[in-house]
Order: C-alpha cells, then structure tokens, then sequence
C-alpha cells in the first residue's frame, strides 16, 4: 500500500454560518491541496468533509496518516463511537439523532477502504500543514460569506 500523509481543517463564522475546509495530501514529493466550503454550516462538518473528500480523492487503496485538530473526529473514530451510532441506526442516548449521520455514512466506507491512523494536533500552534489548511479553509469560508 502506498504511504500517504493527510492534514485536514475545518473552519467556520458563526456555528451555523459560512464554512470552509482545506486538505494537504502528500505522497512521497508530490503534494496535493483540496479545498471547498458552504454558505450554511458548522465547523464540525467542515472538520468532517475535509477528511471524507481527502479520503475520497485517494485513487486507490492506501495507508494513510491523517493528521487533524479536530477532536470531534478524532475521538469519534478512535474511540470507537462512530462503529456504536452506526451499530444503533445513528441514534444516540436518550432516542437523540447522531449529529451530521450522513457525513459518518459516508466516511465509513472510506475507513474500510483506507488503513488510517489518526493524529490529533493542537490548531493555531505553529504546526506547518495545520496552520496551511487552516488559510485554504478560511479563503473558503470568506468566499461563501459573501
């Protein structure tokens, strides 16, 4: 399986309000940056889409390193969450909906698909990929603001 590195961030003005969200896909020396955004969002679907379309843009199987500041990913995937709301028909305690159900759908496959480690950094602290999808992410965000 190929090595490739993913970094991801989501950002957005206002929770709902315009969003964007920025990807880095790197592959040996290749390198490739994604991009897009929505006029009504959150910042956690932002979080969510960057890693499902950089996911999604991987033409074949691969071994992948993503790295993101999203805890909301992170932990819903490391510790298992996302596998117990599928598991309970995207239903949460107390007969709540999974938040953003559709977007997990669509991410599950891609996980079965792609053997992906997470790794969580703190954003807006330096780190060079984080703080490069960070500025794709607001470019998209301030486009659709207007």
């Amino acid at each position: 399986m190929k090595q490739v590195q993913i970094f991801t961030d989501g950002a957005c003005s206002g929770n709902p309000g315009p969003g964007g969200w920025g990807a880095i896909l790197r592959y040996g020396e290749h390198e490739k940056e994604l991009s897009g955004g929505d006029a009504h969002t959150t910042n956690n679907r932002m979080e969510l889409t960057a890693v499902i379309k950089s996911l999604d843009a991987l033409k074949e199987p691969c071994s992948v390193t993503l790295t993101t500041d999203s805890q909301y990913v992170v932990n819903s995937v490391t510790k298992g969450w996302v596998y117990g709301w599928a598991k309970k028909n995207w239903i949460k305690e107390k007969n709540q909906p999974v938040p953003n159900a559709e977007l997990w759908q669509q991410l599950l496959p891609l996980l079965k698909k792609h053997n992906v480690e997470f790794v969580w950094v703190r954003g807006h602290n330096g780190h060079p990929e984080n703080e490069r999808c960070d500025e794709l992410a607001v470019i998209q965000r301030d486009l659709f603001s207007r």
